[in-house]
């Protein structure tokens, strides 16, 4: 009985390791884990695994790709990374966290303090839309990593720990984080880098050149000279992220002489229709 046990334990996380790697952040000394979401190249990890805009993405036989930041949530703790080359990826098989039940089994698998594809199990203690929680522990080094079910599907990405127990981010939370990306489009605009005084200051700002008809940026609001110099949720001043900061806005604070003014971004469906 025990041999057999072990025997499935093994082939479980055997599974889970091929879809599951170790991110490494640009700008910090450690890693985290994270998840390969879809084929395509579309890696899955904590946001505050990842604060620069690259990581390199490591496999447990020591390849190494470079991955771009496509997305960031910091209040769900989600980031989306992705690959150009998708050469022999394994993606995970993912389940609904809406179905989980208290007391079913579940396995976390990540790289905690130096280890490499560590597994530890526990049961669920409690599931809904903000967090699955589960007596599983965890430790510096797991963040990001899968929480499975014993069938080897994806329920939640491990988070953070409370107390004796981990909280994971539900595996429906990230395929709405993932499908808003999808279902946003393009912006459709076209700047430049600038320079602007604003509140006796000045600030680097994206001078608008262009704005494509029936865009989310021409349904927002902006026009040819308008002047961008500040988006939710950020600045738009660092020129290494700028297709990062207008893809993800959901306002654009811009100047338009002699006002300064706060343009919502509209959804895609929005654009659709004002357009």
């Amino acid at each position: 009985m025990m041999s057999e046990l072990n025997n499935d334990l093994r082939a479980l996380a055997q599974t889970l390791r091929a879809s599951t790697v170790r991110v490494h952040d640009d700008r910090r000394t450690g890693s985290g884990s994270g998840i390969v979401w879809t084929s395509d190249g579309t890696i899955v990890t904590n946001a505050h695994v990842v604060r620069g805009e690259s990581a390199q993405i490591e496999w447990q036989d020591g390849r190494r790709l470079r991955a771009e930041l496509v997305r960031r949530d910091d209040e769900r703790d989600l980031a989306a990374l992705r690959i150009e080359s998708t050469a022999a990826l394994v993606a995970a098989s993912v389940r609904s966290s809406a179905t989980l039940a208290p007391g079913e089994l579940v396995v976390a698998v990540g790289n905690p303090l130096g280890l490499t594809g560590a597994l530890t199990t526990g049961l669920v203690q409690r599931s809904n839309a903000r967090w699955v929680v589960a007596d599983v522990r965890l430790a510096p080094g797991n963040s990001g990593g899968p929480l499975a079910d014993t069938a080897g599907r994806v329920v939640g990405v491990n988070s953070m720990v409370a107390g004796s127990l981990a909280l994971a981010v539900p595996s429906d939370a990230v395929t709405d984080f993932l499908e808003a990306r999808a279902n946003r489009g393009r912006i459709g605009v076209t700047v430049a880098a600038v320079a602007v005084r604003t509140a006796g200051k000045r600030v680097p700002a994206l001078l608008v050149t262009a704005v494509e008809a029936g865009s989310l940026a021409e349904a927002a609001g902006l026009r040819l000279g308008d002047t961008i110099v500040a988006t939710n949720p950020g600045p738009a001043d660092d020129l290494a992220r700028i297709a990062v900061t207008l893809a993800q806005a959901t306002s654009f604070d811009i100047l338009r002489r002699p006002t300064r003014l706060t343009l919502p971004v509209p959804s895609a469906a929005e654009g659709a229709r004002a357009a």
